[in-house]
């Protein structure tokens, strides 16, 4: 009788793109593809966590959806195959849990490297040292790390990270040195603060109006100032010459496994630097003096999940920034008790001419606004044919039958290349190394070799991004689908919702809200309300029209009255 033929997985990771010979993503794949053979198993998927680090789960979207795919008895495999227990995971505790998950399905792991099968007797003890040792040595990692950043500091040097603003990093020595353009800026800043008495709001647009940027730093940041920037600046003593090590720290949260918070601390390291000062120490003093005289505990009185529902969404009528959200705290003189009232404002951080800065200097009362809004939606899903139209949406179903057709071709396509690949690599080992021709027919079957690996590469490329798009095209309904069950219940769920979830949903909703540049004479403001939603075309005679352009997802409420 026949024996029947194993069937595996395998797994591949990397915690970085640059690894140590022999632990590449490629030399992995090899080791465990000889194995199988070897061992007579069909692999039936392969599994890649490219740059993804092993301390925990949630961060290895292929291995999350391997796991997955046991628990669907998706390929109704017997194993799976890494190169390494450390490539499975170096959390003990995660590492132990997916191996009893797996387990529970019928499914078992080899570690190929250590030798390692927890299907026999002596597997699962082994993996259970290997890991918690792979967790320590992890965790021996950070602590060394840490102790160098540490020591860079007792020494007055720079100890990583981003140079503060004002101050080039000079990675040869370790050390900061000044930027006259940006030190400028810097004393500018001080200066107003103490000798002008001037906020950190009209210090940004004191900056902001008066011609300077800052250098972006990130690819979608953008290069006017903000408030956090000055306050950070106004609270570093870099700026008078010390280093400061330890201001924050990571802890972990109650109740979770792998999650941490970043929190600041009253115990740190504060050192002479070796980097020259660009404020005096007067000036520095002076701006403490004021900090402590302005700055008020910020506890949240009004609510403490309160969220600016509609920022970003506003648009300023002047120059079409999106407005944010603003708090003003007011103190009763008799109580003695702060109360918070939250607004919506532009920050006037966008020129409308080569010369002139926008100047809508209107403030808006949430709650006001953030009703409008809602009064509005009411009345929109309130109509019949529109609730019509949102239960017939519910029923439509996602077709993504012509892209499972794409990605069962260019895997048959695949399938062939490592055929092909694989037969080059037999032939490659049965040249005689006697033959007088044997380097030119080693060099050519190399350079037929490197051309199927490119050729792999780009067909596992091209499955990846169909299957993002099948990905995509289900989320998106789900997306959708959770919008019309809202909407068709909205009257009581969106009342029910945190802050939080209304702002989500607000933003899922409505593409952008036009104002007007002033209060109408009936108090109005809110003028248009695009949706990034589609909707039917329906003209009405009341106050709203709702306008659907065909082939897009943009909807307009015309709020004329």
């Amino acid at each position: 009788m026949k024996k029947k033929k194993l069937r595996c997985y395998i797994y591949v990771r990397v915690s970085t793109s640059m690894q140590v010979d022999g632990y590449s993503l490629e030399a992995q794949r090899e080791r465990l593809l000889r194995f199988a053979e070897f061992q007579e198993m069909e692999v039936v998927r392969e599994y890649c966590d490219a740059g993804k680090s092993g301390k925990n789960i949630s961060g290895r979207p292929e291995f999350s959806q391997m796991l997955q795919d046991i628990a669907e008895d998706r390929d109704r495999v017997d194993f799976i195959l890494v190169f390494k227990l450390s490539r499975f995971g170096r959390n003990a505790a995660d590492v132990l849990n997916s191996l009893q998950y797996i387990q529970d399905f019928g499914v078992n792991l080899i570690c190929v490297e250590d030798g390692i099968d927890s299907s026999k007797d002596s597997g699962k003890l082994t993996i259970t040292v290997l890991s918690a040792v792979a967790e320590i040595e992890r965790e021996n990692i950070l602590v060394q790390t840490m102790e160098g950043r540490r020591q860079k500091a007792r020494e007055g040097k720079w100890n990583g990270g981003q140079a503060p603003f004002g101050y080039e990093l000079d990675s040869k020595n370790g050390t900061l040195t000044v930027n006259s353009k940006e030190a400028e800026i810097v004393r500018i800043i001080f200066s107003k603060f103490v000798n002008e008495g001037l906020g950190a709001d009209s210090i940004c647009d004191y900056l902001n109006q008066h011609g300077y940027q800052k250098k972006k730093v990130k690819k979608n940041e953008l290069n006017y100032f903000s408030r956090g920037l000055i306050m950070k600046i106004l609270d570093n003593p870099v700026y008078i010459g010390k280093i400061a090590y330890g201001r924050t720290a990571t802890e972990k949260v109650k109740g979770s496994r792998d999650q941490y918070k970043r929190v600041k601390t009253d115990d740190y390291m504060l050192i002479d630097g070796i980097h020259e000062a660009i404020v005096d120490q007067e000036l520095w003093e002076a701006a403490r003096i004021r900090r402590k005289e302005t700055g008020v505990k910020w506890n949240k009185t009004h609510s403490l999940e309160h969220e600016h529902i509609l920022s970003g969404i506003l648009r300023c009528p002047v120059c079409g920034s999106g407005l944010v959200g603003t708090v003003r705290r007011r103190k009763n003189k008799k109580s003695g008790e702060y109360k918070d009232d939250f607004y919506y404002k532009c920050l006037h951080r966008r020129k409308i001419d080569d010369t002139h800065f926008c100047n809508f200097r209107l403030v808006l009362n949430q709650d006001e606004i953030n009703h409008q809004s809602e009064e509005i939606i009411l009345d929109m899903v309130a109509d019949p044919e529109f609730r019509d139209y949102m239960v017939s949406k519910l029923d439509e179903k996602v077709d993504v039958s012509s892209l499972e057709t794409e990605k069962n071709q260019v895997r048959e396509q695949l399938r062939q290349v490592m055929g092909a690949k694989k037969k080059l690599t037999e032939m490659m080992e049965r040249l005689d190394i006697g033959d007088k021709h044997y380097d030119r027919k080693y060099q050519d079957m190399q350079d037929r070799q490197n051309v199927l690996y490119d050729r792999i590469s780009e067909l596992e490329e091209a499955i990846a991004d169909i299957e993002v798009k099948i990905s995509g095209a289900y989320e998106e309904k789900i997306t959708i689908d959770q919008l019309y069950k809202i909407l068709l219940n909205f009257d009581k769920m969106y009342y029910m919702m945190s802050d939080l979830e209304k702002k989500r949903f607000m933003r899922e909703f409505i593409e952008g809200i036009e104002l007007y540049p002033e209060k109408q004479k009936d108090g109005r403001i809110l003028k248009q309300i695009s949706l990034g939603f589609p909707v039917f075309y329906e003209g009405s005679e009341g106050d709203t029209i709702w306008l659907h352009k065909e082939n897009t997802v943009e909807a307009v409420a015309l709020l004329a009255r």
